[in-house]
Formats: structure tokens, C-alpha cells, sequence
């Protein structure tokens, strides 16, 4: 339970009770729950799209209502990993030893601004065409579950590039029963509730981050993880669009 609790106060930004509040030595063990918060937003998703749907809502309204739904629910943690990674790749394409100090710096560049931008339009357009097709897919479930799956495959099987949160959920070998029954129950019902195309995206897209951190970073830390999250959900919507 503690690692539950745990999962919810990394990736959300749900309130909890003092009481209820993990300590960091429950991080180890909270990797396993990443995809029930997805789920969990998935669930409030699914919900917003098909009542607006509903209610007969623009389908570009009920787009930017979505987004501010992921934003209030993560607090824009992946989208801050996002545009903090986008620098410091973008200032290593000359100087690579410059990566992790960018990795440090707080302020976002013009790389970062422009990842941002990408990220949010291409939201946007795919959570459009979701909406305009019925609202009622139940690609809403599955996507954040996916991406967060694919944060807890990352974080297991890739090095931690520093200390912090990563590192303690870098437990190689720890969390391979928990992404196999992850894949098992997610692979199935994304097959047949949505589609055997999203299906099959689903499992690629994780894995093709995982090969760009690998020959890019050489590892993982929080930043890579939060970026991973954001790239699969837009992929993913746009596959179920």
C-alpha cells in the first residue's frame, strides 16, 4: 500500500493527507503501480471526453478541456522532463559533455519552448480527432497506462544517470513480474477494445524510447522518464486517431 500511495504522490499531484504521505525509502517499491495512475487518469479522461461528447461540445473545446485535465492531474511534471531534456540534447549536439549540466539548469531554452510547443499542438489535434470520432474510444484508458508502464520498464532496465527519484526506482530485475503482468492485462484489451494497429504501438512506442535513451544517454533519470511519458501519449493518441 505504501508504494500505492507512493506511485500516486510521484506522478500525480492528487492531494493526500499527511498521514498518507510516502517517505522516499516507498519509491522503491512504487514503480510497479505506475500504470494504475495511469489508469486512473485514463478513467477521468474517458469520463471528461465521452461527457463532452455528450453534451455536444466543440471537439476543439473538449480537446483543450482534456489537456487541462493532464495538466491538473500532473501538475506538468512530464512536460517540465520534457522541455528540460530537449535542452540538454540540444545543447550536446556540439558539446556533449555539456548534457547533464543542462540537465541541472531550472530555465528553459529555446529547445525546451519549442518541445513544449510540439507537444501541446500535437495533443491538441490528436485529442480533436479522438473527440470528433465519437469521444466514447477506449483509447482513453489505455494511453496513460502505457505510457507509465513504459516509465517503470525504463526505470528497471536502464542505469540512473544521477541520484534522485530515478535512482531509487532503478532496482534492475525488481520490477520484470510486474511488467510482464502489466503487459499481459494492457496488451489484450487494447487489442480488443480499440484496435490490433494500437495494440502493437502500444508496445513499440515504450521500446523505441528505450533505444533512444540507451544510444543517447546511456541511462535514465527523471527528466528522461517524464519526456517518455509525454512522447508515448502523443504517439498513442495520434495512433488511435
Amino acid at each position: 500500500m505504501r508504494g500505492l500511495i507512493a506511485a500516486f504522490g510521484l506522478l500525480s499531484r492528487i492531494p493526500l493527507p499527511r498521514s498518507m504521505q510516502a517517505g522516499e525509502g516507498d519509491l522503491d517499491a512504487a514503480g510497479a503501480w505506475f500504470p494504475l495512475v495511469g489508469l486512473t487518469l485514463g478513467a477521468l479522461s474517458w469520463i471528461a471526453a465521452a461527457s463532452l461528447s455528450l453534451l455536444g461540445a466543440d471537439p476543439w473545446v473538449g480537446a483543450l478541456a482534456l489537456i487541462l485535465l493532464w495538466l491538473a492531474f500532473t501538475g506538468g511534471l512530464h512536460l517540465d522532463g520534457a522541455a528540460d531534456l530537449a535542452d540538454a540534447l540540444g545543447a550536446a549536439h556540439r558539446d556533449p559533455t555539456r548534457l547533464q549540466a543542462v540537465l541541472k539548469d531550472p530555465h528553459i531554452g529555446s529547445f525546451g519552448a519549442t518541445a513544449l510547443a510540439t507537444i501541446l499542438l500535437t495533443r491538441l489535434v490528436a485529442s480533436h480527432a479522438l473527440i470528433d470520432d465519437g469521444g466514447t474510444s477506449a483509447a482513453w484508458l489505455w494511453i496513460p497506462a502505457w505510457a507509465r508502464l513504459g516509465a517503470l520498464f525504463w526505470a528497471r532496465t536502464l542505469p540512473p544517470l544521477t541520484d534522485g527519484s530515478a535512482a531509487r526506482l532503478a532496482t534492475p530485475g525488481r520490477g520484470q513480474p510486474a511488467i510482464w503482468c502489466w503487459t499481459a492485462l494492457l496488451g489484450p484489451l487494447s487489442w480488443w477494445t480499440v484496435s490490433p494497429d494500437f495494440a502493437v504501438a502500444a508496445l513499440l512506442a515504450p521500446a523505441a524510447w528505450w533505444l533512444f535513451l540507451r544510444r543517447r544517454l546511456a541511462g535514465m533519470n527523471g527528466d528522461a522518464l517524464g519526456a517518455g511519458i509525454e512522447c508515448v501519449e502523443c504517439l498513442l493518441l495520434l495512433a488511435a486517431g
